[in-house]
C-alpha cells in the first residue's frame, strides 16, 4: 500500500524528541510491582497529555494505583483502542546504571520499563498527538488506557473491562515489545497454588503421621504426566497448553514428618479453557490416584488468571497492523527489504492484558510495539532503541487513520 501524500504529512510530524523526553520521564517516576505504586508514572503521563489537550480521566483501582485514560476525538463513533501499563517489574540487581534515571545513549533509552513497556506508552501518545495536530481527531479517535499491576495479578485491566466505557472501540492495540512484528495470538496463563495439609509425627516412626511433602511430590508427577496429553492436543497457531512447576515449600524439620507443603504452578490456557476448569481436572486426578483421606487434604487455589486470545490472520486488524509497519520501512530489527506477511506476523509465549479485552470486549485485538520482550525485558540495562519508538509511534498512526476505512471494524 502507497502511503499517501496526507499520511506522509502525519508522519512527518511525530517528533522524536517529545517521545524521548516523555519516556526518559515515565522511566524516571518508578513504579516497581511488587514493591511500589504507580501513581508517579500515572501523574506524569495525564499532565502530559493534559497539557496536549487529550481528554484525560483517571480512575484509582487501590491506593495510589490509579488507571489513566487519554482519548482524542469524538467519542460518538467507535476509535482505536490502545492498551498499555504503568507499573515495571522490581529493577534487581546488575545493573551498570541507575534504573530509574533513564540514559540516553548510542540510539538507546536504558532504565527500567524502557522497553517493558514505557517506552509503548510513549510511543502512543506521540501518535495521538499527531493526529490530533493533523486535525484528524474526530474522524479517527484514539484512546490509551494506561493500567496498573499487569506485571502482578492485573487489577488495572480487571476494573477497566469491568466499568461502564464511556466510548465505543472497534479494535484493540497491545503496545507491548514486540519488535514490530505484528502478534495476533497468545495463550492465557493461570497461576494456582497447592496447598497439601498432612498430620506431623517423630521421624522415627513415619507410619504415625501423613508426610504433606511425599504427597506433593506425586501430584507433581500427575502434573507432569499430563503434559503428555496437552503436548497431544496442540491449538493449530498457539501450540499446546503447558504446565510449570514454578516453587515447593513445606515441613518444618527434618526429624518431623512434614504436615503441609505448598507448590505454586503456572499452567498457560488456550482459548476456552478456565482456571475454574484445569483445578476441576487437576483435583479429579489427584483423587483418583487416592491422594486424599488418611491424613492428606489438598487444595487448589487461583492465585491468577489472564485470558489468551486469538484473532484471524486476515482480520483487517491484522492485515492493517503488519501494512502500516511495512509502509514504514520499520521492520523487525531495523530490516526494511524483503519482509513478507508471513514473517510480520506471529504468536506470543507471554501473556498479556489483550486478552481480557477480546475476551470481555469482544473486538480484535493484536500486540504490537517497540523493543524485544526477550532479549530486552525484565533484564538488567533494560534499554530500547530510539529508532523503534518512533516507528512505532508511525506505524500507530498509520493504523489509526486506516482502521476506519475497513468494513466491520
Amino acid at each position: 500500500m502507497t502511503v499517501t501524500s496526507s499520511e506522509r504529512a502525519l508522519l512527518d510530524s511525530i517528533d522524536e524528541k517529545e517521545i524521548v523526553g516523555l519516556t526518559t520521564a515515565l522511566i524516571d517516576a518508578g513504579g516497581e510491582n511488587p514493591g511500589d505504586t504507580e501513581e508517579k508514572t500515572a501523574k506524569v503521563l495525564a499532565e502530559h497529555c493534559r497539557a496536549l489537550g487529550f481528554d484525560v480521566r483517571t480512575v484509582e483501582v487501590a491506593p495510589g494505583r490509579p488507571n489513566v485514560f487519554v482519548s482524542i476525538g469524538s467519542d460518538e463513533q467507535p476509535g482505536v483502542l490502545f492498551v498499555g501499563h504503568s507499573d515495571v517489574v522490581p529493577a534487581g540487581t546488575g545493573w551498570t546504571t541507575d534504573p530509574f534515571s533513564a540514559v540516553v545513549r548510542d540510539g538507546r533509552i536504558a532504565g527500567r520499563g524502557s522497553c517493558d513497556m514505557k517506552g509503548g506508552l510513549a510511543a502512543v501518545v506521540a501518535a495521538m498527538t499527531a493526529v490530533l495536530r493533523s486535525g484528524l481527531a474526530d474522524e479517527h479517535p484514539m484512546t490509551l488506557a494506561c493500567l496498573v499491576d499487569e506485571e502482578d495479578t492485573g487489577l488495572g485491566i480487571r476494573a477497566f473491562v469491568a466499568e461502564p466505557q464511556h466510548r465505543t472501540y472497534s479494535c484493540c492495540v497491545v503496545a507491548e515489545p514486540t519488535d514490530l512484528v505484528t502478534i495476533y495470538g497468545c495463550r492465557g496463563a493461570a497461576n494456582l497454588e497447592i496447598e497439601v495439609r498432612g498430620r506431623s509425627a517423630h521421624a522415627g516412626q513415619p507410619r504415625n503421621g501423613a508426610n504433606a511433602i511425599s504427597a506433593a511430590a506425586r501430584i507433581i508427577g500427575i502434573i507432569e504426566g499430563s503434559q503428555a496429553e496437552l503436548d497431544a492436543n496442540p491449538d493449530p497457531e498457539l501450540g499446546p497448553a503447558t504446565w510449570n512447576v514454578g516453587t515447593i515449600a513445606g515441613g518444618t524439620g527434618t526429624s518431623m514428618v512434614a504436615d503441609r507443603c505448598v507448590v505454586t504452578v503456572d499452567r498457560r490456557l488456550l482459548p476456552g479453557e478456565s482456571a475454574a476448569g484445569v483445578v476441576g481436572d487437576l483435583r479429579s486426578r489427584i483423587e483418583s490416584a487416592g491422594l486424599t483421606g488418611s491424613g492428606i487434604d489438598v487444595e487448589i487455589g487461583i492465585a491468577m488468571e489472564m485470558p489468551g486470545f486469538l484473532t484471524s490472520v486476515n482480520n483487517g486488524l491484522v492485515t492493517t497492523a503488519v501494512q502500516s509497519v511495512i509502509d514504514n520501512g520499520c521492520m523487525p530489527s531495523g530490516d526494511s527489504a524483503g519482509s513478507t506477511f508471513a514473517e510480520s506476523t506471529d504468536i506470543w509465549t507471554a501473556s498479556c492484558d489483550g486478552g481480557f479485552v477480546a475476551q470481555q470486549m469482544g473486538i480484535p485485538t493484536v500486540v504490537l510495539g517497540p523493543g524485544e520482550i526477550e532479549k530486552q525485558a525484565h533484564r538488567p540495562d533494560e534499554s530500547v532503541a530510539v529508532r523503534q519508538l518512533t516507528d512505532s509511534a508511525r506505524a500507530y498512526a498509520l493504523i489509526a487513520t486506516r482502521i476506519a476505512a475497513l468494513p466491520g471494524l
